[in-house]
Formats: C-alpha cells, structure tokens, sequence
C-alpha cells in the first residue's frame, strides 16, 4: 500500500481495504468510491470476525473434542489462536488506514 500523501495512495488504501471484506463489498458503488465510507465498513466487519473468533475458541474444545484425538484438537486450537492474533493485527491496519482517510497524521518513530 501507499504512504498517505502520496498519488495514488487512497486507491492502495481502498484494494487493501476491499480485501479485508467480503467479496460482495465490491458490488457498491459507494464504498468504490468513497474510501472513509469503506474504512468504517471494512473496521466493523473485521472487529466482527475478531468477536466472532474469541467467543469460537471457547466451544471450540467441547464442540470438537469428542470428535478428534487430544493431538488433532490441540492443533485446531493453535490455528484459531493464529487465525485470531491475525485478526488483531488486521483490526490495527485497519484502523490506522480509516486514521489516514480521516486526515489523521502519523509521525514516524525511532
């Protein structure tokens, strides 16, 4: 993606964006259009996935464990834990680039 200020980079920041939603997303015209608009939806989608994901590890053991070996349920539980930390870390870019759209300056840290 591009820096903000620079040519192009609301176009960068609206594929980046787009790829954090569902595929339909890119049906309306308005969030093509209007990168703050597709921020906002892009943001509450994800905290959404990031919801959903913590409140699925929970049942996770007591929905699955009978049905596999401890090794299995034990590597099912570690890919939830990475899909969720992926998660986080997508809800933070997203935010810092909803930041930027909304005129939000960042200075680069040492």
């Amino acid at each position: 993606m591009q820096r903000p200020g620079t040519p192009e980079w609301e176009v960068s920041a609206a594929a980046f964006l787009l790829d954090c939603c569902p595929a339909e997303y890119r049906g309306y015209p308005v969030l093509r259009r209007h990168p703050v608009i597709l921020a906002h939806f892009a943001a509450a989608y994800v905290d959404s996935q990031v919801s959903v994901c913590q409140d699925g590890l929970g049942a996770v053991r007591a929905s699955l464990g009978p049905l596999v070996e401890p090794p299995v349920l034990e590597a099912a539980l570690a890919a939830w834990h990475e899909q969720g930390a992926l998660l986080r870390r997508r809800r933070r870019e997203v935010s810092l680039v909803e930041e930027a759209l909304r005129g939000g300056v960042f200075v680069q840290k040492l």
